[in-house]
């Protein structure tokens, strides 16, 4: 078997609206199509004996575990679909490596011997990793070949580790996310967005858009931040800053031992080590402190426990005692053992991955040791306590004891004060203190350290004692009770039209003075100014406006192929607006019927947040029936006043949008509002754009069902001029001397007859059309097309696109020929594969009266052709004095 198609869904998706995080694989199953996994001998049995957390229930951390195990290998031998099992293997391996995931599925694609497979995975990379690795597995099975599943499990694991956000980030994330904040990780850092656009907060570990620069670079530098603190009356140990041993044995004769060396800049507790009682350890102490700054912090020793404080918005919220990693001797086993044994327990992972850390002997621990001339053979004698490092870092395999709720007032009070001191938002104060429930003053306890961005583990998952939403209250100070954390979201979808209707949203959400970003098929815009170009309507063009810190309402165009391809950029919207669903784009990324069209149109409204709007066609089978699929409240439009449809809907108490005696208008219970005359607006050209009238009906619906007055509306609609520069490729009328030049987008059967019924109403002598057929389509959808164009044209200049897509020139011109002649066999049709040479053509032969419609995808080389054009003939006039 062989992957055809791998893709990686980041939003809701045509593949599953609840899971977001999904990779798409498409199989070829190659010489085991029509079979299942029995079809293997003994391939439950080796599968099994190398994987056996196959059979084992998904962890209880699972966000949807499973009541049964995923595969076992009685399955295996009865016979599962190889997609199924490939789906299983991509999930077990994920979890092996520590990221807890369980959703997935598979099915038959259209072509025979051919499987999607959808599951889940916790870091994108990971997740096509495990995706390629269980292929590459299952293949090595069936060939009888060895397969090292460790190297790929600890492959994984390091992306995890690369990748995750770590504990703390994930618990501010988690706690936003259940308060329906949306986030996004900015591309290629670990800096997190929480919000859209004006109302976006920004967190990078535990610093926050709150966090003050100045007050990180005072807690960096230790000497600063002991100076500011000792003159506050802060409790800190004696010391001095050394650079060479010279400097240090002269502290050393000032201070005494116990002392503690650690770098001036460090942080994490790299560097430092404690309760050094000789010369020969202090040495060693700086050389480990030297690694990572020149300058080295040399300070009394105070005796007693380390105390981690956390003050968040200038309020003490946690407090832990954290105790060193370390062994208790038996008098059997070496200490290698007993840290084995310890790193047995399940709580402990590799780096973040758990709530404790696994212990390692690493450089620091082998120079404690050395010190007590042990090593990590040495038996300890029974109940001896050995401490493996110096310092307490959960990451480094130390522990933490919630006390909280013990903290005497006096050391509460302390510890908000030194984060007011140092200027910390969110701060870590570290307090050595043989008890913190008696005030530091009188246990003769220090503060040794302060901590910007510091560590929530300890908190959250202590090893002992209550766990602590340390997260709630950050959240609480970046959106405080009654702030807005997103923007107003308009998507807009449907098989045609949804450009033209994203632009109206756009302009009337303007006109009101918003400060709008909007995202179509020519480009991304911010507050009007075009910031991209190009097919912008996927998931990085829709985060490409919701993260710009300066628009407050968005509009968002959002098409087939950007759903298919990564699923939506965000993961709910205020208004959904479907224009229709029709055939195109079929038999493109295993699309094959207008039914799954629709499947995947659907996606946008059934993500409208509850007590928001879906706004469907009712004149549109597909798109009528998407009201039975939302949460949210529907509201219908329609061309025809006297619709069956909006009279049911009338009557159940909706609300809907008719074009009704000329009109634009909303009907709301037993009432009318009309919104304008529909030839009065310049966007359906006198209403012979009658397709242009029901994208009037869409905007005018969407906006008056999200709070836009009539006279909003109206105003807007009746200032939206189209033209090649507003509405580029929509409906461009280029006016010459005796002729007219229409420049459209019109590239499906649906589009085209709507194009018809504007040409049927359009007086002109004879009517022109350039067109070409596209090499991605079926057949016989572009016969339909041409069909449709050889009815609607009085002659036809048949080109070709650049981009043949798959198909030679030679079959789309037949397919094309067969189409435009099936109702006119008589017809005049001129072939000129050059776009820029058939409109050439088509300008020299323009007869008076007539009128030449351009059907292009190449629209800006087009436009500028065509005003270049104009302008030569403008250069041609006599000038007169």
């Amino acid at each position: 078997m062989k992957i055809v198609d791998l893709r990686t869904m980041r939003g809701p998706s045509y593949w599953s609206v609840k899971h977001r995080k999904v990779i798409v694989m498409k199989l070829d199953l190659e010489d085991l199509a029509d079979t299942w996994s029995n079809a293997v001998p003994g391939l439950d049995g080796r599968l099994i004996k190398l994987l056996p957390e196959l059979e084992l229930p998904c962890s209880k951390n699972t966000r949807t575990a499973s009541k049964r195990p995923p595969l076992t290998r009685e399955e295996l031998a009865d016979g599962e679909p190889w997609g199924h099992v490939v789906k299983h293997v991509a999930l077990v391996l994920q979890r092996m490596a520590g990221m807890p995931v369980s959703w997935g599925k598979a099915r038959s694609a259209h072509e025979d011997g051919v499987d999607i497979v959808l599951f889940e995975y916790q870091e994108e990379r990971a997740g096509r990793v495990a995706a390629e690795a269980a292929v590459d597995l299952l293949n090595a099975l069936i060939r009888k070949e060895k397969y090292d599943v460790r190297a790929i499990v600890d492959e994984l694991h390091e992306i995890r580790e690369d990748e995750f956000f770590g504990p703390s980030t994930h618990s501010i994330v988690a706690e936003a996310a259940s308060r329906g904040i949306p986030y996004i990780q900015l591309e290629g850092s670990n800096i997190i967005q929480l919000g859209y656009g004006v109302n976006q907060k920004r967190i990078w570990a535990t610093t926050s858009s709150n966090t003050s620069h100045a007050a990180v670079e005072i807690a960096g530098n230790k000497n600063r931040t002991k100076r500011m603190l000792q003159a506050s009356g802060v409790p800190v140990p004696r010391g001095t800053t050394v650079y060479d041993a010279d400097e240090l044995k002269q502290a050393i004769e000032e201070l005494g031992f116990p002392i503690v060396t650690k770098p001036l800049d460090g942080n994490h507790g790299k560097g430092a080590t404690i309760n050094i009682k000789n010369w020969k350890e202090a040495l060693a102490g700086l050389k480990a402190a030297q690694v990572y700054s020149q300058a080295v912090i040399v300070e009394q020793f105070i005796e007693g426990f380390d105390f981690r404080l956390l003050v968040i918005n200038g309020k003490l919220v946690a407090a832990a005692k954290r105790t060193p990693a370390a062994v208790t001797g038996d008098g059997v086993h070496t200490i290698q053992e007993l840290i084995d044994e310890i790193n047995k327990d399940p709580r402990r992972g590799i780096g973040h991955e758990k709530v404790l850390t696994k212990i390692k002997i690493d450089k620091h621990t082998n120079q404690i040791l050395k010190a007590r001339e042990l090593t990590p053979k040495s038996i300890l004698p029974e109940g001896e306590v050995l401490y493996l490092k110096s310092t307490a870092n959960i990451s480094t395999g130390g522990t933490a004891t919630d006390v909280t709720d013990l903290v005497d007032p006096y050391n509460v009070l302390l510890a908000e004060r030194v984060a007011g001191i140092i200027g910390l938002d969110i701060c870590g104060i570290d307090v050595l203190t043989t008890d913190i429930a008696i005030p530091l003053n009188e246990t003769r306890g220090a503060v040794i350290e302060v901590n910007a961005a510091p560590g929530f583990r300890m908190h959250i998952s202590p090893a002992d004692g209550l766990p602590r939403n340390v997260a709630a209250p950050v959240v609480d100070m970046l959106f405080p009770q009654g702030s807005r954390s997103r923007v107003p979201i308009f998507a807009v979808t449907g098989t045609n039209g949804k450009t033209t209707t994203t632009l109206l949203l756009a302009h009337i959400v303007s006109a009101k003075g918003y400060k709008v970003g909007h995202t179509t098929t020519s480009g991304i815009f911010i507050q009007g100014r075009q910031l991209q170009s190009g097919d912008c309507t996927g998931s990085q063009s829709a985060e490409f406006v919701l993260k710009d810190p300066t628009v407050n309402f968005a509009v968002l165009e959002t098409a087939r192929g950007g759903m298919l391809r990564s699923g939506l950029g965000f993961n709910y919207c205020d208004v959904a607006v479907v224009t229709n669903v029709a055939a195109d784009h079929l038999g493109l990324k295993d699309i094959h019927t207008v039914e799954e069209m629709a499947e995947v149109k659907s996606v946008v409204p059934r993500t409208v947040r509850k007590g928001g709007w879906a706004i469907l066609n009712a004149d549109n089978d597909y798109t009528y029936a998407m009201r039975e699929r939302v949460d949210c409240r529907v509201a219908l439009f329609s061309m025809d006043d006297d619709s069956p449809r909006i009279r049911e809907h009338m009557e159940a108490g909706g609300v809907a949008a008719v074009y009704e005696e000329g009109y634009i208008t909303i009907y709301k219970n037993t009432y009318k509002l009309r919104i304008a005359r529909a030839e009065e607006l310049p966007v359906t050209l006198g209403g012979r754009a009658r397709f242009n009238i029901e994208n009037c009906l869409a905007a005018s619906l969407a906006a008056y069902c999200y709070g836009f007055t009539k006279d909003d509306i109206k105003t807007a609609l009746c200032t939206f001029v189209p033209s090649a520069t507003s509405t580029p490729g929509r409906m461009n009328i280029f006016r010459f001397s005796g002729f007219e030049v229409i420049v459209d987008y019109a590239h499906n059967t649906h589009g085209i007859e709507k194009f018809g019924e504007f040409l049927d109403a359009t007086q002109a002598t004879h009517k022109v059309g350039i067109v070409s057929g596209l090499g991605d389509r079926r057949p016989q959808d572009t016969i339909d097309y041409a069909r449709v164009a050889g009815r609607i044209f009085d002659e036809v200049i048949l080109r070709q696109d650049q981009d043949l897509r798959g198909k030679t020139a030679e079959e789309i011109e037949a397919l094309m020929r067969e189409g435009l002649t099936t109702d006119k066999p008589d017809l005049p049709i001129t072939y000129i594969e050059n776009e820029p040479d058939a409109i050439d053509f088509a300008l020299q032969n323009a007869r008076e009266g007539s009128v030449i419609t351009i059907f292009t995808e190449d629209i800006k080389n087009t436009i500028a052709k065509l005003e270049a054009y104009e302008a030569s003939l403008k250069q041609a006039q006599p000038q007169h004095a």
